[in-house]
């Protein structure tokens, strides 16, 4: 399979797609096609629906705002818009070859004049479209739930949704569908980011200020993204408000942010740029005993322009940078710990024509990540990073209001760096860490070509069939992979569709842990010829059902998944001193299944959702467990989340969250030795272990309550919004298993069981303001 060229392979595709388009463009036409952007502001709406009642039909833009109609012709014809959290339009269209319709869409609660009559549709794509899978973060709920130390926070949101599991307690990491945290492409414009985290996993470093759009797919996965097995969370930035300027700054516990965004051509060209700072440093130096000197901070930088061309041509360029920075320093010990990311995206929008629409793209993303220790007369380093250039062309095709076309091409060219070791030395200053450029590197690179087939064949049948062919090429390893992705969707009723989904991924690069002076940190390494490339493929079918004017949805997944060449290290394994890893690693399968339920309220005083999940997660490695099936460390059976927020009045308004889950599995031993007298290993035994991920944890639970308060203010003559942000984090301060560990009671003589928690109940207070 990996000798067959890719136009042989793409052949068969291209050939459907011409016939079909064919057979469609035969009639007589007429085309509609624009953008849709906010009228306050004039940012893109993504995803925002245009229905045309009379054909029963209708389509929704794409990732920059876009959409295209063609129908048959017509003398008049009704279209009704709507966008989530937006007053509906109702637009009269009258018969033309080519009509251009931009509209620009009020928010739902201003006071902004109506221009159009009004309709009382909301958004039912979750419904209509054929994809499956995919959930769309509502960043106004974000900002009102509950957060820890006040930070909210869309990566602990993401831990809401169905079908995805939290890693320890209080941190961002996530698992989708029982695959590894590697297994999650997450990006900021396009741009990878490979570590989304500030204080150790507490806080994610994505600035919610600066965030236009948050979408999570964990299934039926579209042809423009590969490279990761379980998910992708994409993450899009503002453009920045090219009508007026504004600003939205925020001081809480830790940190402090500010946000600043207006025009620099009105209507034209606009920008936005965001920061924020943590100020534990300054908060913490009083407190600490004068031995112990330490600076930890965190900051990140969001930074994005736009610029119109013309009526076709759109210019972005976006920047983001976020960073992490620890110096600790007490008698005979030194830490330092630096780790960040930093990602830049060129983008250009031009639209062909009224079918045709394009997207080119030039990113970079560089990621560092290094630890340096020193403990008595003992030295160790840890330097890893992964720097990436991407280039990548995407289009639009709408050849039929039935028909939807999806294809392009991207090449990523990786450079990986590592290097660790540990030495003595006897001073009292620490070694010069060596420059960058010297360090070792491995390179590589990631290519693919992809198409896909969006086609209504009836009133009530959809299918979309793709395909994905992505490359990968390395000093010792070449390897050409076919990603077929199928999706079909049956509209059983006007509200509700069953929908099933087939998708092969393929993920070319591994994140590998360690730990150097007790720290853990992870390094991402690539495939090569023992290290085969990660497969997996997965099957789920779904019921979706929308009520009351499609304001409460609901949807019930199955899903099944197949996981190839997992990675682990062997026993008694750690990390080597370099990419060079392959003898010390053990290779393996697992699989999940499961069931998801999600009941969703979008409108109204009272919104947010209720999510359970049902799974199961298992692997099996041939050098662990005796080779036996084991658990999955974060395979939590049950996971209930409830999540609500209530708008009281004007002013005060109130959230809360609720979460349970099973207790995750882990290894306790099952006997010990006694060790010669007058040893200390282990207090003088050793612990004979049997079973991998043998017991669970106690079950997971916690509530988390806010309220906020908003209201108008004015200084120096002038006015802005204002809200003071107040929450409670673990109300009743459930004292939930961070880890446990076992311990020789010195009386008894027998093995106790000790559990450390990490977050009881933790108030918090933040302020806000915009003007």
């Amino acid at each position: 399979m990996s000798n067959i060229p890719f136009y042989r392979i793409l052949r068969p595709f291209l050939m459907l797609t011409l016939i079909f388009s064919a057979c469609y463009c035969q009639a007589q036409q007429s085309s509609i096609y624009g953008t849709i952007r906010d009228a306050a502001n004039g940012e893109s709406l993504i995803g925002a629906t245009i229905a045309v009642p009379a054909h029963q039909t209708g389509v929704t833009t794409n990732h920059y705002g876009f959409y295209s109609l063609s129908l048959p012709q017509w003398d008049t014809l009704v279209m009704v818009i709507s966008y989530l959290g937006y007053e509906p339009q109702v637009k009269k269209i009258y018969s033309a070859e080519k009509t251009l319709v931009d509209i620009h869409l009020i928010p739902s609660g201003t006071d902004l004049e109506l221009v159009e009559v009004t309709a009382d549709k909301v958004d039912d794509r979750n419904v209509t479209q054929t994809q499956m899978g995919v959930l769309d973060v509502p960043l106004k709920l974000v900002k009102e739930l509950p957060a820890i130390l006040g930070e909210a926070d869309v990566m602990k949101v993401i831990q809401l949704l169905p079908g995805v599991q939290s890693g320890n307690e209080g941190t961002t990491g996530f698992h989708v569908r029982g695959g590894n945290a590697d297994q999650n492409l997450v990006q900021l414009d396009e741009a990878t980011v490979y570590n989304p985290n500030h204080l150790f996993g507490l806080l994610s470093t994505f600035n919610t200020a600066a965030i236009n759009n948050v979408t999570l797919i964990k299934g039926g996965f579209p042809v423009q993204y590969g490279g990761r097995l379980s998910s992708i969370l994409d993450i899009s930035m503002k453009e920045g408000n090219d009508r007026q300027f504004k600003g939205d700054g925020g001081i809480g516990l830790i940190s402090s942010r500010l946000t600043l965004e207006g025009p620099i051509i009105k209507e034209k060209a606009s920008y936005i740029l965001s920061a924020r700072r943590t100020y534990l440093d300054v908060i913490l130096k009083p407190f600490l005993p004068r031995k112990i000197n330490t600076n930890y901070h965190f900051y990140d930088l969001n930074a994005k322009v736009n610029y119109r061309l013309g009526q076709n041509d759109r210019l972005f360029a976006s920047f983001f940078k976020g960073s992490d920075l620890l110096n600790y320093e007490q008698a005979g010990i030194f830490y330092k710990i630096n780790f960040g990311n930093t990602t830049g995206t060129l983008r250009w929008n031009h639209i062909f024509g009224d079918k045709l629409f394009a997207n080119t793209s030039l990113i970079y993303n560089d990621y560092d990540y290094s630890i340096e220790a020193r403990q008595n007369s003992v030295q160790s380093n840890v330097i890893s990073g992964i720097r990436d250039l991407t280039a990548k062309m995407e289009f639009n095709y709408y050849p039929h209001y039935r028909h939807q076309v999806k294809f392009g091409g991207m090449v990523t060219h990786h450079t990986l760096r590592s290097e660790g070791n540990a030495r003595f030395n006897p001073g009292t200053q620490t070694t010069p860490e060596r420059p960058i450029q010297d360090i070792p590197k491995k390179r590589f690179t990631e290519a693919a070509l992809y198409l896909d087939d969006d086609i209504r064949l009836s009133q009530q049948v959809s299918l979309s069939g793709g395909v994905r062919l992505p490359f990968y090429s390395s000093d010792s390893a070449r390897y050409t992979r076919i990603e077929p992705r199928l999706g079909i969707k049956w509209q059983m009723a006007d509200r509700t569709s069953v929908k099933a989904a087939y998708t092969l991924m393929n993920q070319f690069i591994h994140l590998i842990p360690g730990s150097a002076a007790s720290i853990p940190y992870d390094i991402w390494a690539p495939s090569s010829k023992r290290t085969l490339p990660q497969t997996s493929q997965q099957v789920s079918l779904g019921v979706f059902h929308n009520l009351k004017d499609n304001n409460y949805e609901m949807s019930l997944e199955i899903y099944y998944k197949d996981m190839e060449n997992q990675v682990l290290f062997k026993e008694g394994n750690q990390l080597a001193q370099s990419l060079d890893i392959d003898p010390l690693l053990t290779y393996g399968k697992g699989w999940s299944y499961g069931a998801e339920l999600f009941i969703q309220k979008n409108t109204g005083k009272l919104t947010g959702w209720v999510s359970y999940t049902l799974s199961r997660t298992d692997q099996r490695f041939g050098e662990l467990n005796f080779g036996q099936t084991f658990p999955y460390r974060y395979d939590k059976r049950h996971n209930l989340s409830v999540t609500g927020s209530y708008a009281f009045n004007q002013k005060w308004s109130f959230a809360s969250t609720f979460v349970f889950t099973s207790g995750a599995a882990f290894t306790v031993p099952t006997g010990r030795i006694s060790a010669q007298e007058g040893a200390s290993l282990f207090e003088g035994n050793y612990f004979i272990y049997e079973e991998r991920n043998n017991v669970r944890m106690p079950a997971y639970h916690r509530l988390d309550v806010s309220a906020i308060y908003k209201k108008q203010r004015s200084l120096f003559g002038q006015v802005y919004d204002s809200e003071w942000v107040f929450s409670l984090y673990n109300l009743y301060s459930r004292q939930n298993p961070y880890f446990i560990y076992f311990q020789v009671d010195v009386n008894t003589d027998q093995p106790q069981a000790k559990q450390v928690s990490l977050l009881p109940i933790i108030p918090s207070v933040s302020y806000n303001f915009k003007f």
